[in-house]
C-alpha cells in the first residue's frame, strides 16, 4: 500500500499548483490575511516535521550519529545553494502594498518576460522533484511520518504556488498558460516520487538518511525564508495571530507523533500473542 499512499500524496501536492487560479476572485485584503496565516502555519509545520519526526527517526534507527548530523547540515546548505544560484525566492507577499504577489525586483525588470519565466519554472521543477523524493522517502520510514511530511510540504506549497502563479501572470503569461505551466512543474513531484519508488529496494537502508537531509532542507526553508516574512509584520495583533499559527503548525505535527506512538503500541500488542504462540510451540 505504501506506493499508493505516495502517489496519492504527491498528486495532491501537485494539485495545489492550481490554487493560484482561485485567488483571482479573492479581494486583496482577504488574500493578505490568508497568506500571513498560512506562512505561519507552514513555518510551524516545517519546524515540527523536522524536529519531531524526521530527525528523531533518523537518530533512532542508526548509530551513525555524526553522519546524520552532517546530512542535516548538508540539506540546509543544499537549499541555501539552490536559493543562491537559482534565485529561488518564495514571494509570499505578506506586506506587498501593490499586488500581494509581485516583488520589487520583478516590477523593475523592464519586461524581461522569457528569462524570468524560465527561471521560475526551472527552479520550481527542481523544487517539486525534491519534494517528491522527500515525501516518498518519508512514507518508507512510516505512514505517519509520510503524512506529516506531506502536510508540512502542502502548507508551504499553498502560499508559494499563489505567489508563483502571480509572478508568471505579471511577467506576461496569460492566466491559462501560467496555470498550465505551473501545474506541469508541479508534476515533477510525481516524477521524484516515482523514481524513489523504483529505487525502493536500493534506498531501503538509506531512507532515514534522506529524512535527515530533508530535515535540514525544511529547517532552511522555515528559518531563512518563512520566518523573515513573518518578521515583516509589525502590528502586535497580527504578530500574535502569526505566533499562534506557528504553534498550530507545530501542534499538527505533534498530534501525528502521538498517532504514530499509538499505532506502534497497537502493533506491539498484536505481536505479543504471536510471540507467546511461538514460545508454546517451541517449549517441550
Amino acid at each position: 500500500m505504501t506506493p499508493i499512499y505516495i502517489i496519492f500524496s504527491v498528486f495532491i501536492i501537485s494539485l495545489i499548483s492550481l490554487v493560484g487560479a482561485l485567488t483571482l476572485s479573492w479581494k486583496k485584503e482577504f488574500l493578505q490575511r490568508a497568506l500571513f496565516v498560512l506562512v505561519g502555519l507552514a513555518a510551524g509545520a516545517l519546524f515540527g516535521d523536522a524536529f519531531l519526526h524526521l530527525i528523531p527517526e533518523a537518530f533512532e534507527h542508526t548509530d551513525r550519529l555524526t553522519l546524520v548530523s552532517l546530512l542535516i547540515i548538508a540539506g540546509f546548505l543544499a537549499f541555501f545553494i539552490l536559493e543562491k544560484f537559482l534565485h529561488w525566492h518564495h514571494h509570499h507577499g505578506i506586506e506587498d502594498s501593490e499586488t500581494c504577489l509581485v516583488s520589487e525586483e520583478l516590477k523593475n525588470s523592464g519586461g524581461r518576460i522569457k528569462p524570468l519565466g524560465v527561471l521560475i519554472l526551472t527552479s520550481d521543477s527542481i523544487h517539486n522533484l525534491v519534494d517528491g523524493v522527500i515525501i516518498a522517502a518519508s512514507f518508507f520510514i512510516s505512514i505517519e511520518v509520510g503524512i506529516a511530511t506531506t502536510i508540512a510540504v502542502a502548507l508551504h506549497e499553498i502560499p508559494q504556488e499563489i505567489a508563483d502563479f502571480g509572478l508568471l501572470v505579471h511577467s506576461g503569461m496569460s492566466r491559462l498558460k501560467a496555470l498550465i505551466w505551473n501545474f506541469a512543474t508541479a508534476l515533477f513531484a510525481v516524477l521524484g516520487a516515482a523514481m524513489t519508488i523504483a529505487l525502493g529496494s536500493v534506498l531501503e537502508g538509506y531512507v532515514f538518511f534522506i529524512g535527515a537531509f530533508a530535515a535540514g532542507a525544511f529547517i532552511y526553508i522555515a528559518g531563512s525564508d518563512l520566518v523573515p516574512e513573518i518578521q515583516k509584520t509589525r502590528n502586535p495583533k497580527k504578530s500574535a495571530i502569526q505566533f499562534v499559527s506557528i504553534l498550530v503548525g507545530i501542534a499538527i505535527m505533534l498530534s501525528l507523533v502521538a498517532l504514530e506512538d499509538e499505532h506502534n503500541d497497537e502493533l506491539e500488542q498484536l505481536s505479543e500473542p504471536e510471540t507467546e504462540k511461538i514460545m508454546d510451540i517451541a517449549s517441550p
